[in-house]
């Protein structure tokens, strides 16, 4: 495996091959000094040094499938400043089963994706794109020229290029905002879309005397028992019982006791969508009430005249309306030699179109300020509370920004860059945004933070969103806050001293890269990874995999194929099919499998896994298709 990337993403990467997989890994990183986010990158090796010698010895303790005596394969560090056609080369993948490239920027990672397709076409290749329509093209275009290539030529393990060789298209905002919303959100589901499926799964308090707990479709995890607040418990991977508990058996869910769960309760998503509007201001905000009541009492005026002037001159109604407009705007001839009373009504007229114009200019006036506003940021309304204040628009904030808003909860968002990418997201949404930096005093203050629900701090700046989220607790105790923190190993510290301090109130921290880390992981070994919902500091993989090949799931029955804490199968993929490439599922998913079901060799099921438990999966798989050869 070959994994190139510029920041901790492709650390936390390398590890997880090497530790959860036990895979020979080559990583080609920015040489020291030699760019401006080396801090990130030198604290990211650090980091992920000390984690892989954690997981190694965790998985050689724990047992699951590996032997004590077997050591963790090697990692090669190769220094480079781009991925160039000849540094891939010096990384050898012209000899490599799959290449991931994780930088930061989507353009560095495609250039490096065509040159890799060309030196390797059999190569299985992993990008992490933020721009998602980009991304879809270009994994279709990659695809393409590996087919053309490729031709039938054997992958890895004797798996043909059509089925073993394919690219996928990943993007760790993505996979992260779902985490993010939900640790701020307590009690919201957590949704996870890919390719058109739904997954969604709801995390449910013990229930109360006399309470029975619905396990909606099945129960995905049950949650820690070491602490009052289950969703931000500091179980890990290798917490055993003081950790959440994934995938149980029913005898294991019958038998905890006020333990939360996650349930997963419905496949299809039922929230609200994005609003409709899109532009400019509705037509009824263009004027404010004072200038449509004054508008309303012109009109008003204008009809009484005509009809007064009706029943003077015995006029026609029609022509009578019109010869009042000519007195309103003083284009009628005057009427010297008519009726007393023709002559004060046309002098009503004219007195009632000066008063006219101003309304009309006062009219003009305040729909160009409505248009004016609605293309500038707005500000946060007087009266606005209970809102989520969300510190930072870059990549991370912008996909969680618009995460809330399908769910329509009010959000300020605080950013320091007016250039910043989401910032024209905020305005197309219509939610108010702060200019400024949150260190600063009187920044969180303009986005009302002492009457928000929850903080969330996501910026870039693991300081930043420190110090902002101190400074908010020292404002309102019971705050509920988020914030990300580079290194997973600082976010737990942080946390568990918040929560010292802080015992009343909730605090998450997250890790971007150790949220998508597993997904990345996943879909470099073959398969195409759908999703990851986070449960606690564990992560609950969902992926696509058709059955033939798997001595665990072929020609057994769903129930068999069950096996506790590290796989179950969830739904059947009718509308897949055996050949082409894994892991888009179509439309004709089946969830309601019974647990006599005998999975065929041609099914393609989506199943829920541990990080372990998948990398079991694929290795067996692995082994007996190399053994079959």
């Amino acid at each position: 495996m070959v994994v190139c990337g510029d920041d901790g993403l492709a650390h936390r990467l390398a590890a997880e091959l090497r530790g959860v997989y036990r895979e020979q890994v080559t990583l080609v990183v920015p040489p020291a000094g030699s760019s401006v986010r080396q801090p990130m990158v030198g604290r990211a090796r650090a980091a992920s040094a000390a984690l892989l010698d954690r997981v190694v010895t965790a998985v050689n303790n724990r047992g699951n499938g590996v032997s004590d005596d077997t050591a963790a394969p090697g990692a090669r560090v190769v220094e480079a400043a781009e991925p160039t056609e000849a540094v891939l080369a010096e990384a050898g993948v012209e000899r490599a089963a799959a290449l991931a490239l994780v930088y930061d920027d989507d353009e560095t990672n495609i250039r490096a994706a065509l040159n890799a397709r060309r030196l390797n076409p059999r190569l299985r290749l992993v990008l992490r794109l933020y721009n998602r329509r980009l991304g879809q093209h270009i994994e279709e275009l990659l695809d393409q020229a590996a087919e053309l290539a490729g031709g039938a030529a054997p992958g890895r393990g004797g798996v043909g290029v059509g089925a073993d060789i394919a690219t996928t298209v990943l993007s760790d905002a993505d996979t992260a905002a779902p985490a993010l919303v939900a640790g701020a959100l307590v009690g919201t589901s957590k949704v996870v879309d890919a390719e058109g499926l739904l997954l969604r799964a709801v995390e449910r308090r013990p229930p109360g005397p006399g309470e029975v707990a619905d396990p909606g479709l099945c129960t995905l995890a049950l949650l820690s028992a070491t602490s009052s607040d289950p969703a931000g418990a500091e179980g890990s991977e290798d917490s055993g019982e003081q950790g959440p508990r994934l995938l149980p058996d029913a005898e294991a869910v019958a038998a905890a006791t006020g333990r939360g769960t996650v349930v997963l309760e419905q496949v299809s998503y039922s929230g609200p969508p994005l609003p409709a509007r899109r532009g400019g201001p509705p037509f009824a905000s263009l004027f404010s009430r004072r200038l449509r009541w004054s508008l309303a009492g012109l009109v008003a005026a204008v009809v009484a005249l005509a009809v007064a002037l009706t029943v003077v001159t015995r006029d026609n109604p029609l022509h009578a309306t019109y010869v009042t407009l000519l007195d309103l705007f003083a284009i009628n001839e005057p009427a010297h030699h008519q009726s007393t009373g023709r002559q004060v009504l046309q002098l009503l007229s004219m007195l009632v179109g000066l008063l006219l114009l101003p309304v009309l200019l006062a009219a003009v006036l305040e729909a160009l300020g409505t248009f004016r506003t609605a293309s500038a940021l707005r500000k946060p309304p007087r009266g606005l509370s209970g809102h989520v204040v969300l510190l930072g628009l870059g990549k991370i904030g912008t996909r969680v920004l618009t995460r809330l808003r399908e769910l329509h909860i009010p959000v300020v968002c605080v950013e320091a860059d007016p250039e910043a990418r989401g910032v024209a997201v905020a305005r197309r949404l219509r939610v108010p945004v702060v200019v400024g930096d949150v260190t600063q005093e009187g920044v969180l203050e303009s986005a009302k933070i002492h009457r928000a629900d929850v903080l969330l701090a996501l910026t870039s700046a693991d300081t930043t969103n420190l110090e902002a989220v101190l400074y908010a607790r020292s404002v309102r105790q019971d705050l509920r806050a988020v914030l990300r923190l580079y290194d997973d190993d600082f976010a737990k510290a942080v946390y568990r001293t918040l929560r010292t301090a802080h015992p009343g109130a909730l605090t998450r921290s997250r890790s971007v890269s150790h949220l998508a880390a597993p997904a990345f992981a996943g879909a470099m070994m073959g398969r195409q990874i759908l999703g990851a919902i986070p449960v606690e500091r564990r992560v609950l993989l969902f992926a696509a995999v058709v059955v033939g090949g798997y001595a665990q799931l072929e020609g057994r029955t769903v129930g068999e194929a069950f096996r506790a804490g590290a796989w179950r199968v969830l739904a059947l993929d009718t509308a897949g099919s055996a050949s082409g490439r894994e892991g888009a599922p179509g439309s004709g998913l089946v969830w309601d499998l019974p647990d006599t079901y005998v999975l065929r060799a041609e099914d393609r099921v989506v199943l829920a896994a541990t990080r372990r438990g998948l990398a079991e999966l694929l290795g067996r798989h692995r082994g007996a298709g190399a053994a079959g050869r």
